[in-house]
């Protein structure tokens, strides 16, 4: 039998749909011990408006769980709202309340209370709004455990992407995609899928830039310029990269067959198609962070909060990849 191990659960927005996903998870036991850090009075609220009867167990620092919650509870790290929630209605008042969660959630993963944490969705512009400059998880998770470089994966089930950029204009994405910049990508993205998912050799393909991979020049030189020639000299080092392919013809199955993970250029050149494959069973996953995050394929979905009509299918996906990735196991999505 695997170890219970205690992972971080973040709820995200509270106008949003993240509290419903972690209360109709409760429903049913998970293998580890899943702690939401969450208002708890948000929850015993949101579990009334939908109709569920679900025990918030009280936990915290000197006060864990080592065993999983039974079925119809939940653990819960109560963490203090500054005004009462709507669903459905942003409040900027609660922006701190979600980077507290966050906040409690990473530094418990690096200081080892938690075994990785997996969030739900936050809603950026409210914070903002706040006058608190955020610009996503991934950023706040760098600055927190003080990673320089970390890599943006979208996984479900047959499907890896990484992304070498990620939120950019496109007419900026040429001019990120350094040689120094794919690089310390491409390490990441291998580094971990060995890590983290127990890949001994993983097989990665990888896109051009340009349509047709460039034609030899005639559409652009960046894959001949760039791209072509750091992959030669990691591959040169033992790692097996292959590329640059075109991305219109890549993401078919005689390719995708047997590679370990796709890494794309640029946001909207692999992520459509993985969507396309999982949306609603996709995960998010930070790679080259020292903690293990992972996070649903969906924002916060204001107008389904409290209504009961959400689908749990990418926090449980994510959950059982934050599962995975702690156990170093092959099966990782």
């Amino acid at each position: 039998m695997t170890e219970a191990r205690r992972f971080a659960l973040t709820p995200g927005e509270p106008a949003g749909i993240g509290p419903d996903l972690c209360l109709l998870l409760a429903r049913a036991a998970q293998p580890h011990a899943l702690v939401a850090i969450a208002s708890r009075q948000l929850l015993a609220e949101r579990a009334t408006q939908l109709g569920l009867d679900i025990a918030l167990l009280a936990v915290g620092p000197g006060a864990w769980p080592d065993a999983p919650a039974p079925a119809g509870s939940l653990y819960v790290w109560d963490t203090p709202l500054a005004a009462a929630v709507v669903a459905g209605q942003l409040d900027p008042r609660n922006a701190a309340y979600v980077l507290e969660t966050l906040l409690r959630a990473g530094n418990g993963c690096v200081n080892g209370d938690f075994a990785g944490m997996i969030t739900a969705p936050v809603h950026k512009g409210v914070i903002n709004e706040a006058g608190i400059p955020f610009s996503g998880h991934t950023e706040f998770l760098a600055e927190l455990t003080h990673t320089e470089q970390v890599v943006m994966m979208l996984a479900t089930r047959g499907l890896r992407v990484a992304l070498v950029t990620t939120h950019l204009p496109l007419r900026a994405v040429a001019d990120a995609i350094t040689a120094a910049r794919l690089e310390r990508v491409t390490r990441i993205l291998h580094a971990d899928l060995q890590d983290k998912f127990g890949i001994a050799s993983p097989r990665i393909l990888v896109c051009g830039l340009n349509p047709h991979a460039g034609e030899g020049g005639h559409l652009g030189r960046e894959e001949i310029d760039i791209i072509a020639p750091t992959l030669a000299r990691l591959r040169a080092e033992g790692l097996e990269l292959i590329g640059p392919l075109p991305a219109d013809t890549l993401f078919t199955p005689k390719h995708l067959e047997h590679c370990d993970a796709v890494l794309a250029m640029y946001h909207d050149q692999g992520l459509p198609v993985l969507k396309y494959k999982g949306f609603g069973a996709a995960v998010n996953v930070t790679l080259g962070l020292p903690i293990v995050r992972t996070s649903v394929d969906h924002g916060t979905a204001l107008d389904l909060a409290g209504s009961g009509r959400v689908d749990t299918g990418s926090l449980q996906v994510a959950l059982e990849t934050a599962y995975q990735m702690t156990a170093g196991s092959r099966q990782a999505v």
